[in-house]
């Protein structure tokens, strides 16, 4: 047995320098790539080099396989090191190792075998090594930029501009006469070049400036070049010789020599399509500030790139919106029936309402869709034929791609670490809205976050999403009261953009929608049908992600197989999955990051989950797991833990049904970021919540009394908290909140959920809050005597809050409020507005609130107000505000929208606008 044993070691000797060596060797690959995904930007890579690279990214993926196989199994060996004294014992133990890294060991040989044969197939087809990557992979390139027709558009083709239009024009031509720099910004494709060029040369702009000049900057761009362009257009439109010394000066002479010559005239200059934010901190020298009302603009994708409006009050972006359906359709039926009129046959009409929702307002697509179809036989089968595949002709018809050209633009302009973030978006379905906190997750879950020094994950990720943003590449579908980014998506053409790089990048987005017989290899599984047969036939050991979205069934051979052979798993997201159990076997998954049972009828968790060493996110959120088990304590790198059944807007915060149970030993999770919502019914657990010092955001039930100093004095430690709701046992529970003379400096949101004897006091210190609600807190004192003094407070809340009979906005307070809600303020029959208090309130919301007779007359002080909504009050009160004939109408009828609500059944609600013969029926009858 011992020769076996030493022929055997033999194969693995220096296996830890194995790994060592074929990491490092991962290091020099993924570079590569990076210097391979920048050359593919600037040059369009053959069909040979793209396969080459596309061979060394998936041996990329082999050697990450290996690497983690290797932590796995020296993670099953520390778990399984017990003491042994028999020898044969010992000898068998060593066996049973040998075999995990025999196939290890195995695996690297191989590996750097297939990547021997790959440096040779490079440098037979002309690369020289991996480092120094393709070489003469240029090829000609006869593809023509679409964006130079957009100047030569007529206006009679020009379709839902007229709005953005006069709104240019107008900024152009009045206001101010100091210089103005004015941004479009939009997606590629939007227009953004038409409208301007058509603002550009009205004829009222025209003669309105002494000289103008229109710049293409684009993406590569030479500034002494630009300057002299600039310089010969201005003096072309005054009908002057330009100075022949400009061709021999530089940029600083350039600068000056512009800047003397516009000094004594009004004049505007267009930059179109600006990519980077040094190009204006560069030019902006050569514009003088010379007060006679000149103007610049600027035609961008990215609004970083934009002169921020909070640089200077004369500084504008204007955010240029798709066309809308009714825009779209006219734009579409004008290229498609030109011969005819623009008029649509009926036979086409819904067809066409189907090709123009998936252009989404975008006039580039409709406009190449289009004419494509106007050059087909008006056959409804071809129609339905093009529609059907559509995803495929963007990419391969002559007459389509440009369009993914074009919006592959701001792809390749993003910075390396922000294309893996964007290209996940094609791992949900079209139109799918996606939350940004959970999109953030995921990201970091799959690694594509990097760490910065002094900054959270969280924040780093964050600001990646704000990139996308910012660059036009992701839509807000939803931002909160305070401006946050809640979910957010792509447009569908881009959508597809994405879809093609990743295949192309070997990103393996599957979509279980797409294959009938599943048979390839995924690191990234998206399954978004419901199709059993292909569930039951996916074995690969190598996915990493499992996404489930919109099933209707999860078989459960599919589930155990999950958790018992995928080894190598990080980011599991059940999020709405018909799933009510997980098997024993998550504990098999050592390297899971990411676990998400949020929406789905899962009631026990097993005691494995102890194991999950690396686990980042465990989403509980409207599961029905109502107690975690005492290994939850084991899980050291947990970072977000949520498990609550109910609708947590603060708006809504009024359930105090049980949380959570979760037993003592939590303050081992000294990674824990997010903790939401867990009872807190003993005074062991409290005290073990100060040691989780990394929290940014905390929910709490179940706090009684006499646990209320012990509390305060856990909550002065956490110096990185945010967020804090609290709920006492019962609606009468009193909250004992008030020996807290430090709390957490960086509170921006408070919800205090239960009475208070006593207003705490430690709220007025809150110099950064920015959402405060109090909940059943039946305060005697008027709250907003403290409260308007809150520099950054933008939303309030009081919820059966306060039991007097007035409320005061003083004047001059509140300076930052945009939301306030005064609901269930049974006692309150007097509502007190001054002048100069509430100057940015956009939402009020009022009632049930009995005594209160009238709305108050100062209310014409709110000249921000948008929304007025009235919740269950007294007939004779909305009677009142009614436009036929109610005396009180005068107060509302400036408001834009004044609603009142109803409660239906349980938390159900209808609502009426002002005026709406239906609510007037209701409270007549």
């Amino acid at each position: 047995m011992i020769p076996l044993l030493a022929q055997e070691a033999a194969l693995f000797e220096g296996i830890h320098d194995k790994v060592a060596n074929i990491k490092d060797e991962l290091e020099s690959i993924q570079s590569f790539l990076k210097d391979a995904d920048g050359r593919a930007e600037r040059v369009d890579m053959s069909n040979v080099t793209k396969i080459w690279v596309k061979q060394v990214r998936e041996k990329a993926y082999r050697i990450d396989d290996v690497i983690d196989e290797y932590i796995l199994h020296l993670a099953k060996h520390r778990q399984g090191r017990r003491r042994h004294f028999h020898v044969l014992l010992k000898v068998f133990q060593f066996i049973i190792k040998l075999k995990p890294r025999h196939a290890i060991a195995s695996k690297i040989q191989d590996i750097n075998n297939d990547l021997k044969v790959i440096r040779e197939r490079g440098e037979r087809y002309g690369f020289s090594n991996l480092e120094q990557g393709p070489r003469n992979d240029t090829k000609h390139d006869t593809w023509h930029d679409p964006r130079v027709a957009s100047l030569f558009i007529e206006e009679a083709e020009v379709v839902g501009f007229e709005s953005p239009r006069d709104k240019l024009i107008e900024w152009l031509v009045e206001g101010p006469s100091n210089r103005m720099v004015i941004s479009v910004v939009g997606i590629g494709g939007l227009g953004k070049t038409t409208l301007v060029k058509k603002v550009y040369d009205n004829e009222i702009v025209v003669t309105h400036f002494d000289c103008r000049a229109w710049i293409t900057v684009s993406q590569s761009y030479k500034m002494e070049e630009l300057l002299r362009e600039i310089i010969k257009q201005v003096y072309k439109a005054r009908k002057e010789f330009y100075p022949k010394e400009i061709d021999t000066m530089k940029e600083t002479s350039l600068i000056e020599k512009l800047k003397q010559y516009l000094d004594e005239l009004r004049y505007v200059v267009i930059f179109d399509d600006l990519w980077v934010v040094e190009f204006w901190e560069h030019v902006k020298y050569a514009f003088p500030k010379n007060n006679k009302g000149s103007r610049i603009v600027i035609t961008t994708r990215s609004e970083e790139v934009a002169p921020s409006n909070k640089e200077s009050p004369y500084y504008h972006v204007y955010k240029l919106p798709p066309l809308s359906l009714e825009k779209a359709l006219e734009l579409f039926y004008k290229k498609v029936f030109q011969c005819d009129g623009g008029e649509c046959p009926p036979i086409f009409i819904e067809l066409s309402h189907a090709i123009v929702e998936r252009c989404g307002g975008l006039p580039l697509a409709i406009v190449a869709i289009g004419g494509l179809l106007s050059t087909k036989d008006k056959i409804l089968y071809e129609w339905c034929k093009l529609h059907n595949s559509l995803s495929s002709e963007l990419e391969t018809n002559p007459h389509l791609m440009n369009i993914t050209k074009i919006l592959s633009l701001s792809y390749h302009d993003l910075p390396y670490n922000l294309k893996a973030c964007f290209l996940y978006f094609g791992m949900f379905p079209e139109d799918y809205s996606i939350n940004c906190a959970r999109l953030i997750r995921l990201w970091i879950a799959e690694g594509f976050v990097k760490e910065k020094k002094g900054i959270t994950l969280e924040d780093v990720a964050q600001s990646y999403l704000n990139q996308l943003i910012h660059r036009s590449l992701v839509q807000v579908a939803w931002s909160d009261d305070v401006g946050r980014f809640r979910s957010c998506r792509v447009h569908d053409m881009l959508r597809e953009v994405i879809l093609s790089r990743s295949e192309e990048l070997s990103f393996s987005l599957i979509s279980m929608q797409d294959y009938t017989n599943f048979d390839r290899i995924a690191r990234r599984l998206s399954i978004q049908k419901n199709v059993n047969t292909s569930l039951k036939s996916i074995t690969s050991s190598q996915t990493r992600t499992i996404l489930i979205l919109g099933l209707d069934e999860v078989p459960n051979s599919f589930l155990a197989n999950s958790f018992a052979n995928f080894k190598l798993m990080k980011t599991m997201d059940f999020e709405g999955a018909p799933i009510d159990y997980i098997p024993k076997e998550v504990g098999n998954l050592f390297h899971l990051r990411y676990l998400s049972l949020r929406d789905t009828k899962v009631q026990i968790l097993p005691k494995s989950i102890g194991k999950l060493h690396n686990l980042e996110t465990l989403d509980l959120k409207r599961s029905l797991v109502s107690e975690l088990p005492i290994e939850i304590s084991g899980l050291r790198k947990l970072r977000y833990l949520v498990a609550y059944t109910v609708n947590n807007d603060i708006e809504y915060s009024t359930d105090f049904r049980p949380a959570v149970k979760i037993h003592n030993g939590i303050g081992c999770l000294q990674s824990l970021q997010k903790l939401f919502k867990i009872e807190v019914d003993n005074h062991a657990l409290i005290v073990e919540l100060g040691s989780l010092r990394q929290l940014r955001k905390l929910q709490i039930s179940k706090l009684k009394r006499e646990n209320g100093m012990v509390f305060c004095t856990a909550l002065e430690k956490m110096s990185n908290l945010q967020s804090l709701r609290i709920y006492a046992t019962s609606e009468e529970e009193v909250l004992e909140l008030q020996s807290m003379s430090s709390p957490p400096p960086l509170l921006q949101s408070v919800a205090l959920c239960g009475r208070l004897e006593k207003f705490p006091e430690w709220i007025s210190k809150l110099m950064g809050v920015v959402r405060v609600g109090f909940f059943w807190s039946k305060l005697i004192d008027d709250p907003l005597k403290v409260l308007q003094t809150l520099p950054n407070l933008m939303d309030l809340w009081l919820y059966d809050g306060y039991e007097g009979e007035q409320l005061h906005f003083e004047g001059g307070g509140f300076k930052k409020l945009k939301c306030v809600g005064l609901r269930n303020l049974k006692g309150l029959n007097r509502l007190m507005i001054d002048e100069g208090s509430l100057p940015l309130l956009e939402e009020l919301r009022i009632g049930p609130s009995p005594q209160l007779k009238e709305v108050p007359s100062s209310i014409h002080y709110l000249k921000s107000l948008k929304d007025l909504i009235f919740y269950e009050m007294p007939n004779e009160f909305v009677l009142s505000l009614q436009p036929d004939g109610g005396l009180d109408f005068g107060k509302v009828k400036d408001i834009p929208r004044v609603n009142f609500w109803y409660r239906t059944k349980g938390e159900s609600y209808k609502g009426y606008n002002l005026g709406d013969p239906e609510l007037l029926e209701r409270l007549r009858s």
